[in-house]
């Protein structure tokens, strides 16, 4: 039976199966991408590096020992928001590894799906991502 023909009891061929699989692992990285890119949307203000935000936290440590009760809840929840954002920073290595992935799939899942250059810069992926996937300003 060639990859073409249907299953014996009627199904889908093979490579209909196969390009259903394709379509569904890359929506599955178009997605990851955006998420990431949602999340590191820029936002008002000095962006803090890993650096400033281990200062920050040292600091709150050191504060928190003499601070009111009140206070002492305002710095804990401070510190589990800037040790969330550093574990956003180390996990640089994760979010190249997944823009990476998105820039092989791109250009076949805009083609096939009808999204255009400017839908994809307007939902915030940078332009020399696009132009990495072999995406163009038209």
């Amino acid at each position: 039976m060639s990859s073409k023909t249907k299953d014996k009891d009627g199904g889908m061929s093979t490579s209909h199966k196969k390009a259903l699989a394709t379509g569904r692992n890359e929506t599955r990285i178009i997605n990851a991408y955006l998420e990431i890119v949602e999340a590191h949307r820029p936002r008002r203000g000095r962006r803090r590096t890993p650096e400033s935000i281990s200062k920050r936290l040292a600091f709150i440590e050191q504060e928190i020992r003499q601070a009111s009760k009140v206070q002492q809840v305002y710095l804990i929840q401070e510190r589990l928001l800037l040790t969330s954002e550093l574990v956003s920073h180390i996990s640089a290595e994760a979010q190249k590894k997944q823009e990476d992935q998105f820039i092989k799939v791109a250009k076949s899942f805009s083609i096939r799906h009808g999204i255009s250059y400017q839908a994809w810069r307007e939902f915030g992926v940078r332009a020399d991502v696009l132009e990495r996937a072999g995406l163009k300003n038209t």
